[in-house]
């Protein structure tokens, strides 16, 4: 083995037969297992990987945040609807498909060939070691499968089972000779620690096979094995050459995959040494079969076929690790082990470009599509959102000018409607006032239209008297209620129906079927007349006894004028009623008036003497005056007048009846009840407006009341425009931060294919 070794060194410095250009030092170690893996091409793969898979570890995430934020928009925006929704939560399956094969990924071998062609010594020899049953004879009767594993045991894994099963069971399993034969489509599973195995490490997979010869279900064969597979190996004999039944499996590889990569090893070269002579001839030979299957047949670029033997290098290599060898290496050795080599370098740069290709590309085209499509979502979320946003401000705009007009208008609209109710019930007081001034002028027409039956007696009288209140006051109130209500309800329509009409403009159309907007009233407004005869009245105290109209009393009272009036009344017989009334204002004042204008020298002579007599020395008085009569006129013309006197007297004493009481009575009713009435005039004609008052500020507060309703509800609606503007605003930002991100994920896929496919493939 030393001498072994020196041959090798000798070699690389271009030493020995057959020298060929020096090919670059590979680092081992004490087991021949290369170092400095950076350098090895299928890190490529393996950096590719990695960067691929933290690609899609954002796009991962980047989905489940754009679907949680389309869940968010959906429930308080209609930007996005269920449909976009759904497509966008499909993404997450998929993604999460594609991480879950990206893990999975690895660069796959299939090696092929017929039967005793040493596929299985191919493979240990790249593995360093004997893992796979190989002898002669048909030995692998199913496929293998060889992947790293990240423990430090080695085992296999049957089809169809997850039980780890010992790693040496799989020379029974796998062995053609074994007595319970798997079928020839059956993979077994060889799991082998990555620490052993440079290959194995960065993700390389071999599967070997039973040989194309074995069975004609070549189809099936290459659509459950070979279709994810980036390098083919066939495996030919170099003692013989290639068979039928090898290039058909390839024909049918190459007609289900567009461009396969396929390597021929012309194995068990060694067999050349024995006959030196033909050597040249024998390789030529080979290697122009070779291209024409590839480059004729299978219309492959032209690649080159290597003269191995895979036994030798196995050997080699075991030496290398201190493993007892048994065969002898023979001449040439060393020019087919740096061929064996050349192979396993130029294979790991195919494999390595050609899985970076065929394993990601697909993948990264795929995720350039995810976030293409989420970026047109999310740029149609956005531009939906900035729409609906610009509606939204219009419309508050809108609104807000909407409430500062109703406002300005409503101010405007109290103004005015409180100087017209101003003016309004001005006009009904005075009206109020007019009326009720020309009906009291008109009582005595009112009193005379009572006829119920008369009686001076006390109780009768009382009757009489709350029946006669009671006329009065409703004859009063319907007099006026036919002179003014007509007027009244008609003023009183207009002005509520133009306060209506006035703030109807201030009402939305979408509240005044709800508001029930306040129409004029369907019944004419009536003035409630309070004129209260029975308590206003109360104090009135009628006067039934007999007076003579030619009295003296009433003869002072008929010539003298109001001053000697007072001064009968003087002896006129008192009662507490009469003592409470007061007097007018007026009365008061024309008495002063009268009192300080007539003077004692412009009275009659008979007027000195009633005074007179009308003083507490009456009697005296009385005598004096029949006595200066007497002497003057002579006693015939006394006794006449007298007797004409007495007849007078004796008249109306007859005539005083039942009747002239009644009249009497309704005449002193008349004059109180025009004082009384007169005193409540101005109280009446107020309350009446008030009244109006009343009605037109209550119909123009309830108007009020709904307009304030209705920009209570502007508001509300303001309020809710602006918090949708908030979210719509804050909608568009997560949008626009989203639709970017998914630009920097399609730059970064731009950038691993710049990185990975375009720059090495």
């Amino acid at each position: 083995m030393a001498a072994y070794i020196n041959r090798t060194i000798s070699l690389m410095s271009g030493d020995g037969p057959h020298n060929r250009p020096p090919i670059t030092a590979v680092l081992t170690d004490s087991r021949g297992i290369r170092t400095g893996p950076d350098n090895s091409p299928l890190q490529i793969f393996v950096k590719a990987k990695k960067k691929i898979n933290d690609i899609f570890v954002e796009i991962e995430d980047y989905v489940k945040d754009t679907v949680e934020y389309m869940h968010e928009i959906e429930k308080e925006q209609k930007i996005v609807n269920d449909e976009k929704v759904k497509q966008t939560e499909e993404f997450i399956n998929k993604v999460h498909g594609i991480r879950d094969v990206l893990c999975r990924d690895h660069m796959k071998v299939a090696f092929f060939g017929r039967t005793s062609n040493g596929k299985s010594s191919v493979i240990n020899a790249m593995l360093r070691d004997k893992i796979l049953p190989s002898g002669i004879g048909h030995t692998t009767n199913c496929f293998l499968q060889v992947e790293g594993t990240t423990t430090d045991e080695p085992y296999l894994v049957q089809e169809g089972s997850t039980e780890h099963c010992a790693v040496e069971s799989v020379g029974q399993l796998a062995h053609a000779l074994c007595k319970e034969k798997l079928s020839e489509s059956t993979l077994v599973k060889v799991y082998w620690p990555k620490n052993r195995c440079l290959l194995l490490r960065d993700d390389v997979v071999f599967v070997d096979s039973p040989g194309v010869d074995v069975t004609p279900n070549l189809d099936e064969w290459i659509d459950k094995h070979c279709l994810d597979a980036d390098v083919f190996v066939l495996v030919a004999n170099a003692e013989s050459t290639l068979m039928v039944t090898e290039k058909n499996f390839f024909h049918k590889v190459s007609m289900r995959l567009s461009k396969p990569n396929i390597f021929i090893l012309n194995n068990r070269w060694d067999a050349s040494a024995t006959e030196p002579e033909f050597l040249d001839e024998v390789r030529r030979q080979h290697q122009e079969r070779a291209i024409d299957f590839l480059v004729k047949e299978l219309k492959k670029p032209r690649k080159e076929s290597f003269f191995i033997s895979a036994k030798e290098v196995l050997q080699a290599r075991l030496a290398e690790q201190d493993q007892k060898v048994s065969t002898p290496l023979t001449d040439g050795f060393q020019t087919r082990y740096f061929e064996f080599q050349d192979f396993e370098r130029k294979f790991e740069e195919c494999i390595s470009k050609s899985a970076v290709k065929t394993k990601f590309e697909q993948h990264s085209q795929r995720g350039k599509f995810i976030a293409s499509e989420l970026r047109n979502i999310l740029d149609g979320i956005y531009n939906d959102a900035l729409k609906l946003k610009e509606e939204k401000l219009k419309q508050r705009k809108e609104l807000n000018d909407k409430i500062n007009y109703t406002e300005q208008q409503l101010l405007i609209i109290t103004q005015e409607m409180k100087k017209k109710i101003h003016t309004m019930v001005e006009d009904v007081e005075q009206r109020v006032s007019k009326a009720l001034n020309e009906e009291i002028r008109r009582l005595s027409t009112l009193v005379d239209e009572f006829n119920l039956p008369f009686h001076s007696e006390p109780l009768v009288l009382n009757v009489y008297k709350k029946e006669l209140h009671l006329h009065v006051e409703t004859g009063l109130g319907s007099n006026l209620r036919a002179r003014l209500s007509t007027a009244l309800a008609l003023n009183m329509e207009a002005s509520q129906r133009e306060m209506t009409e006035r703030m109807d403009v201030l009402i939305p159309e979408n509240r005044k079927a709800a508001s029930n907007i306040i129409l004029p009233r369907r019944q004419p407004f009536e003035i409630l007349y309070r004129l209260n005869c029975d308590n206003l009245c109360a104090d009135f105290q009628e006067d039934l006894e007999f007076r003579f109209s030619w009295g003296i009393t009433t003869l002072i009272q008929r010539f003298a004028g109001s001053g000697a009036n007072f001064l009968a009344l003087k002896n006129k017989r008192e009662s507490p009623q009469n003592s409470v009334i007061p007097s007018t204002p007026t009365d008061v004042v024309d008495n002063r008036m009268l009192y300080a204008n007539a003077s004692i020298e412009d009275w009659s002579l008979l007027s000195r003497i009633a005074i007179m007599g009308a003083t507490s020395q009456g009697t005296m008085g009385c005598l004096l005056v029949a006595g200066f009569l007497f002497k003057t006129v002579g006693w015939r013309i006394i006794v006449a007048t007298g007797a004409m006197y007495g007849c007078l007297y004796l008249y109306e004493r007859l005539t005083w009846t039942n009747k002239a009481k009644e009249k009497a009575f309704k005449k002193q009713y008349v004059q109180h009840a025009t004082r009384k009435l007169r005193m409540i005039v101005d109280l009446t004609s107020a309350n009446c407006s008030h009244q109006v008052q009343q009605e037109l500020s209550g119909t123009f507060a309830r108007l009020c009341h709904l307009v304030d309703e209705a920009t209570s509800e502007m508001d509300k609606e303001l309020k809710d425009l602006e918090a949708e503007v908030a979210k719509l605003e804050n909608a568009s930002g997560k949008a626009k931060v989203l639709r970017n991100k998914a630009n920097y994920l399609a730059h970064e896929l731009e950038l691993f294919e710049d990185a990975y496919l375009k720059l090495h493939y």
